[in-house]
């Protein structure tokens, strides 16, 4: 029962994540992961400064040591002199006095011996650890660069893409019908041609037949009736041409009788 809890919330998260995926701005996203790969960097260089602090306390720690380590054994060596002296001098006292206090300085060298020998190693390990660090976020400052550089090229194949699939689609628009109502713009086109078409045999025909030639010979006798009356208007006027313009009406007229 459990495992199939499981699997199914297991599902229903892809589900939900691919849909999330497909709405999202590919934009909006890229400067998520943009803006997320900077917060990796900053915690990155943070957690190489806590290294490289902790390699310069280490080596600070090491110099107070190996200062230290050369006062008590200047102070040792002082000592023995010092009980040598009082030895020479036959005072017993001071002798063991001396020679107590440098065996006391000894036991400090030894532990600080001790102490240097560790802070040495541990020194070592936090110099490697800092140059690893440091290695690591300079490689990581390089990818940071790259994607920085990357950005600018996604985001203009990103304008671009946009661009195209608006195109194609306002060209997808003219050859496709947007509803069911609404033809598309081929399908218009084609309509209108079929009409201009139809149109114009029509045409063709009503000018080949008989009535269209019974049309013609009317017009041309009404354009022969108006020459001559406009040629006896200006008879009439005493204009001169009249006797060009009726001449030139009569072949009309023959040509309509002979018709």
């Amino acid at each position: 029962m459990f495992k199939l809890i499981k699997r199914s919330w297991n599902y229903l998260v892809a589900l939900f994540t691919g849909k999330f995926n497909e709405a999202a701005d590919p934009k909006v996203q890229l400067e998520q992961a943009i803006l997320e790969a900077q917060e990796q960097h900053r915690k990155l260089k943070e957690q190489a400064a806590n290294v490289i602090a902790n390699q310069k306390q280490t080596e600070m720690r090491l110099n107070r040591s190996m200062e230290e380590l050369e006062k008590v054994t200047r102070s040792a060596r002082q000592a023995v002199l010092m009980a040598e002296d009082a030895t020479k001098k036959g005072d017993a006292k001071k002798a063991q006095e001396y020679t107590a206090a440098a065996e006391s300085f000894a036991n400090r060298l030894i532990s600080i011996e001790h102490e240097v020998e560790n802070l040495k190693a541990l020194s070592l390990q936090s110099a490697q650890a800092a140059d690893q660090a440091k290695s690591a976020v300079q490689q990581n400052s390089t990818a940071l660069q790259k994607k920085l550089a990357e950005r600018q090229q996604l985001m203009g194949q990103l304008d671009q893409a946009k661009m195209q699939e608006q195109m194609n689609s306002a060209m997808a628009s003219l050859s496709e019908q947007v509803g069911q109502d609404t033809p598309s713009f081929d399908e218009v086109r084609d309509k209108i041609e079929k009409r201009y078409a139809q149109a114009k045999g029509a045409q063709e025909l009503q000018g080949e037949s008989i009535e269209g030639r019974m049309l013609e010979i009317e017009q041309a006798a009404l354009n022969t009736e108006a020459q001559a009356r406009l040629s006896e208007i200006r008879s009439q006027l005493g204009l001169d041409g009249v006797s060009e313009a009726a001449p030139a009406a009569e072949p009309q007229v023959e040509s309509g009788e002979t018709a």
